[in-house]
């Protein structure tokens, strides 16, 4: 027997390799630490701020007016379920960061309902996150994050915040809504970084 169990890799389950812990569905669960926020586009704003204070916003037909991509993922959500090949589209955060002046090293993203989840600012760039605003074809459900959500599927979902309404942007790590509650700080799925300690 080896000193690695196979489980460490990940699972396969119908031809697929799933993080450890984590079974399919073809679901999209809902799950919100609050209610559902109902954010009017007309008055949704997206505000990214530097640690120097400086504040670059995009409007609805701004966000819009941006180059869109259409991601094909897998997510992986914290409570073990795991959906894949799904299809998105919104705007990467490499357009929206690319004439924010910053040395930064850490985000902190806002959505509205006063939810709040910390990430490296290198998990935001090089093609790894989206603001998205379209799921399989269709304007983002209330439910599942809309008008727009973050998505940063290489972690935990819960670091790819619903309701998305800004970035403030770091030199230092702080602690979002759910890691303050024992949450692990960065939730990679392939590590299985549950919670602190994991």
């Amino acid at each position: 027997m080896g000193i690695v169990s196979p489980g460490f890799h990940g699972r396969r389950r119908g031809g697929v390799t799933l993080p450890p812990g984590q079974y399919l569905t073809e679901d999209f669960p809902v799950l919100s630490a609050g209610p559902t926020p109902r954010v009017a586009v007309d008055t949704w704003r997206f505000t990214v701020t530097t640690e120097f204070g400086r504040e670059h916003h995009w409007s609805w037909p701004d966000l819009l007016a941006l180059p869109s991509e259409t991601p094909t993922v897998d997510l992986h959500c914290v409570t073990k379920w795991s959906k894949l090949g799904t299809t998105w589209q919104g705007v990467s955060l490499d357009t929206l960061l690319a004439d924010v002046e910053t040395a930064a090293d850490y985000a902190l993203v806002y959505a509205h309902g006063g939810y709040t989840t910390n990430l490296p600012l290198d998990d935001l760039l090089d093609g790894q996150a989206w603001i998205v605003y379209r799921y399989d074809d269709d304007d983002l459900t209330s439910e599942h994050g809309g008008p727009a959500r973050l998505l940063v599927p290489h972690l935990y979902l819960w670091k790819s915040a619903k309701w998305v309404r800004g970035i403030r942007l770091l030199d230092e790590n702080e602690p979002g809504f759910w890691e303050t509650a024992g949450y692990h700080d960065y939730g990679d799925p392939w590590r299985e970084q549950r919670y602190q300690g994991d």
